[in-house]
C-alpha cells in the first residue's frame, strides 16, 4: 500500500472515530474491525498491544513459526488458516501479571521471531529460543507456486460533463465473484470490439498469478457510443460517478491506476475534518 493511500486510510479511520464514536477509540479487536481499513491482523495487533486483549495476531511471519514448530507443511486453504489461528490463540497468555501486558508482548515476540530468526530461507535455528520445541528445525515444505499467466484485456474510459459536474462511467463487480466482489472498475470491453483501434493508454497490472496487459479505449465523441454498446455488462451494473467523489468509492487497484494516469482522478487527496 502506497504512502498516500495509507495516509488516507488513517485519516478516514480518525474521522470515523471522531464522527461516529465521539472520539473514543474502540478497545477490542471486534469493535476495531468497524473502523475503515482495519482488518483482522490490524485489529488484533492494536487490541493486544495497546489494550492487552487476549487475541492472537497472525501474519505471515507468525504462520511460518507455527508451521515449523508443529512440523506441518504449508497449505493454502481457509481450513488450514483457521487451524493456525486456533493454535495461535491457544498459545496466548490469559492473564496480566504485575501490571504488565503479556498478551501484547507475546504477539510482538512471535512476529519478531518470524521476522528476524525464523526466516523464509536459511532460518537461524541455532539462535532460536524455541529450537528444542521445533519439529522442523529448518525450512518447511511449501506448495509449488502456480506459474504466472499473461492476459490481454481492454477497458472503456468514458467521461462526461453535466453542467459543472464531471462524471466517469464505472462497472460494479458482482457480489458473488471470488475476486474483489462489489468493487468498481472501468467497464470491460471484448477484444474483438477494439480491433483496428488505438488505445489511449497501456498499463501492466498483476492480480494473483496473472499479469495483465491492459488497454484503455475512449469513445471518439460523446455521440459515438459504439464502444459503449460493445460493453457486455448489464446496464444495472453500470453507474456514473462524480470524479470529485472517486476517493470515497471502492475502486479496484487497476481502475485507480488508470484514472490517475489519465488525470481523471488526482494522485492524492486529503479531506479536512
Amino acid at each position: 500500500m502506497g504512502y498516500y493511500r495509507r495516509a488516507r486510510m488513517l485519516l478516514r479511520g480518525a474521522q470515523f472515530v471522531e464522527r461516529e464514536l465521539h472520539g473514543k477509540l474502540p478497545r477490542t479487536a471486534e469493535e476495531l474491525r468497524s473502523l475503515p481499513g482495519v482488518g483482522a491482523y490490524t485489529s488484533a495487533a492494536i487490541a493486544s498491544i495497546a489494550f492487552g486483549e487476549c487475541v492472537a495476531v497472525v501474519d505471515g511471519n507468525v504462520e511460518r513459526v507455527l508451521l515449523r514448530v508443529l512440523g506441518l507443511p504449508e497449505k493454502r486453504s481457509s481450513a488450514a488458516s483457521a487451524e493456525l489461528m486456533r493454535v495461535a490463540q491457544a498459545l496466548m497468555p490469559l492473564t496480566k501479571r504485575g501490571g504488565k501486558n503479556p498478551q501484547g508482548d507475546h504477539n510482538q515476540a512471535m512476529m519478531e521471531l518470524g521476522a528476524t530468526i525464523c526466516l523464509p530461507r536459511a532460518p537461524l535455528c541455532l539462535q532460536c529460543p524455541v529450537f528444542d520445541l521445533c519439529k522442523t528445525r529448518g525450512q518447511h515444505d511449501t506448495p509449488q507456486r502456480a506459474p504466472q499467466l499473461s492476459k490481454s484485456v481492454a477497458h472503456l474510459l468514458m467521461v462526461r460533463k453535466r453542467g459543472t459536474i464531471t462524471e466517469v462511467l464505472l462497472e460494479r463487480r458482482a457480489e458473488n465473484v471470488s475476486l474483489m466482489p462489489g468493487m468498481l472498475e472501468l467497464p470491460a470491453l471484448p477484444l474483438e470490439a477494439v480491433v483496428n483501434r488505438e488505445p489511449v493508454l497501456r498499463v501492466k497490472h498483476s492480480i494473483t498469478i496473472t499479469n495483465f496487459d491492459v488497454q484503455i479505449y475512449e469513445e471518439k465523441s460523446l455521440r459515438d457510443e459504439s464502444l459503449l454498446n460493445a460493453v457486455p455488462a448489464a446496464k444495472k451494473q453500470l453507474e456514473w460517478a462524480q470524479v470529485t467523489r472517486l476517493y470515497e468509492l471502492p475502486l479496484t487497484g487497476l481502475a485507480r491506476k488508470v484514472l490517475q494516469r489519465m488525470r481523471v482522478m488526482p494522485t492524492a487527496q486529503v479531506d479536512v475534518l
